[in-house]
């Protein structure tokens, strides 16, 4: 049984669940799939999720983390700055250093926190040029784990996240499957034991050998996703501009994880 009573997830797109899709068009992802792990099925159990797509590092710490520091839940989650160090030009220091303010505050209080490292990008064609600066951030946050006491899932040290079947087509945000073995992989950082395993190889399918035979050209990409993601920043908006987080209290996790959620593949 998990020692956590409370949870409270805040970041940004990766933390609201995108690409995982549920049927009513919202998005469960691996923060709502570890939160049924560490329930398991216990009334008592309460759970937020404060993320919201688009979000920076600043809006993350002004709008997001405050709330969790009044909360006090046993455990907090915190994935930011990923939106911030894909701007060109962006000062990767400065937006660690702002990072560690936040985990600073909640350890502060007592509070359990798990950060996550950025994946690694090699083979994901245009996107493997984010690389250094992944890697860069990502050795801040090691760093800043190791002085404030926080707990790290590393995303880039996950092997099964470098198979294409773990990418959406927009090659920012995971599939169900991919969000399936973050939740796992956080769970076992977090010393709760399940019966799965996110090291479980994918099925062997020679036609997902090919990134191309699989996604969109490049240039398909940046029209889709590229193109209009500059335009947003360009003009200082944001996907998440007037939406809401999905779960803004503290509140009982009602439905039991179905057995589908963490025996089944999610995408095959």
């Amino acid at each position: 049984m998990s020692e956590f009573n409370s949870f409270v997830a805040i970041g940004d797109s990766f933390t609201e669940g995108l690409n995982d899709e549920l049927p009513d068009g919202s998005f469960k992802g691996w923060a709502d799939r570890l939160a049924g792990i560490l329930a398991n099925g216990r009334s008592e159990f309460r759970y937020a999720n404060l993320a919201l797509r688009g979000k920076m590092l600043a809006e993350i710490m002004s709008e997001q983390l405050p709330i969790a520091l009044d909360i006090r839940p046993d455990l907090v989650t915190v994935c930011a700055g990923g939106n911030d160090i894909i701007v060109p030009g962006a000062d990767v220091d400065a937006t660690a250093a702002a990072f560690e303010e936040g985990v600073a505050a909640l350890r502060s209080k007592g509070i359990e926190v798990v950060i996550f490292t950025g994946p690694d990008t090699k083979s994901m064609s245009v996107m493997s040029i984010l690389r250094g600066k992944v890697g860069i951030y990502n050795a801040h946050l090691w760093a800043i784990a190791e002085r404030h006491g926080a707990r790290v899932v590393d995303l880039w040290a996950m092997d099964a996240l470098h198979d294409v079947r773990a990418w959406s087509d927009d090659r920012l945000h995971f599939t169900p499957e991919g969000h399936r073995r973050i939740a796992l992989r956080t769970a076992e950082v977090l010393g709760v034991p399940t019966e799965f395993d996110w090291r479980e190889p994918w099925p062997e399918s020679p036609d997902h050998a090919n990134w191309l035979t699989l996604r969109r050209s490049d240039l398909e990409w940046t029209r889709m996703h590229l193109l209009p993601w500059i335009r947003r920043h360009l003009r200082g908006e944001s996907m998440g501009d007037g939406l809401a987080p999905k779960r803004p209290r503290l509140t009982p996790l009602l439905d039991r994880p179905s057995t589908a959620d963490l025996v089944e593949r999610a995408d095959n």
